[in-house]
């Protein structure tokens, strides 16, 4: 699947826009292919960047104020009626100010209502804890039938967009405030839901992160083949929900030792996700979740919050570090377990 073009634009300038520009743009071209597109948003137009779909496609957009939770029933109505509403916001309306509007209008009718979360994360540090969102992968993989995905940059924004089309349910794409560095350097890679990516491949150990924590790893990786001779694989768990179990039980069987790295809370994210799938196996191995640590986080710059909670590749590094001095059960005959 490959960046959807706009009449000025291609995936080569993804280099200078933000995830949230190229969501935008995405929307507004496929919304030229299909006339059951709408979108939706609570006076955030420019902020989430849905503005490009609505200078095109102004009978098609509504702004319903500040009235986050009105906007999702709209939505849930809409989507009975047929068409395809994105809505967007930024992540912390979404799962706490509508989260039950979300549940019962949309989730629980199964309605194909594509929500577009931004300003996710910590990538809105400076506005204050009130507007940091590191609880969302707990709650929106919590709701039933919903599926969570959460891109590495604004190329897989686009590829997560154009394949939300495909899915009949309910859909959460969660993005940054958009100015975090891309990770790919184009657009020629498979996207598909559910289905991780293997970013760099290794045998010491695994890492699996989601968002802006894949590039990170990745020159964390780099980083620890250089100095201390690792081998370490990386993988974008870029589906939350459903996730990837082929791939974490594929990681645990090669590394026997697995780390997760994600921008939302320890507890409930991608990390808990990654847990169950290895506890429900029954195979062993060394294990440590790494995120942003059970508190609301502080307050400050994006790119210094990451450092502070060690999200950045130096921090990274120190985690495997640390990891790699730790011991796994030797026993390679699993048949019995």
């Amino acid at each position: 699947m490959a960046v959807i073009t706009g009449t000025n634009w291609n995936a080569y300038d993804a280099s200078t826009m933000t995830a949230r520009e190229i969501y935008g743009r995405t929307l507004a071209a496929l919304a030229e292919k299909n006339d059951r597109i709408v979108g939706l948003t609570a006076d955030l137009e420019k902020t989430t960047a849905i503005k490009f779909f609505a200078d095109k496609f102004p009978d098609r957009f509504y702004n319903v104020g500040i009235a986050e939770q009105n906007m999702f029933g709209i939505a849930a109505g809409m989507a009975k009626s047929g068409l395809i509403p994105f809505v967007s916001t930024m992540a912390a309306f979404t799962c706490m100010r509508a989260g039950e509007q979300v549940r019962t209008d949309i989730a629980y009718q199964n309605v194909p209502v594509k929500i577009i979360a931004t300003h996710a994360g910590i990538s809105f540090g400076h506005a204050g804890t009130t507007h940091h969102c590191t609880e969302d992968f707990a709650i929106m993989r919590s709701f039933a039938n919903m599926t969570v995905i959460c891109p590495a940059d604004g190329i897989e924004t686009s590829k997560a967009v154009q394949a939300s089309l495909d899915i009949p349910g309910p859909v959460y794409i969660r993005i940054g405030r958009g100015f975090e560095p891309p990770c790919y350097e184009s657009d020629d890679y498979d996207f598909e839901p559910g289905k991780a990516i293997t970013m760099r491949d290794g045998t010491d150990l695994t890492i699996i992160c989601c968002g802006i924590t894949v590039l990170q790893a990745v020159n964390a990786a780099k980083t620890l083949a250089e100095t201390d001779g690792l081998s370490v694989r990386v993988i974008n768990m870029h589906t939350i929900k459903p996730i990837d179990r082929d791939a974490i039980m594929k990681a645990v069987v090669d590394t026997r030792r697995i780390l997760t790295v994600e921008e939302h809370n320890v507890l409930g994210g991608l990390g808990d996700a990654v847990a169950s799938v290895i506890a429900e196996s029954g195979k062993g191995c060394v294990f440590r979740k790494h995120g942003i640590p059970d508190i609301y986080s502080t307050i400050g710059y994006a790119e210094d919050l990451y450092a502070y909670y060690q999200l950045d590749s130096n921090g990274i590094v120190d985690k495997v570090r640390e990891m790699m001095g730790m011991e796994f059960e030797a026993d390679e005959d699993w048949t019995d377990e």
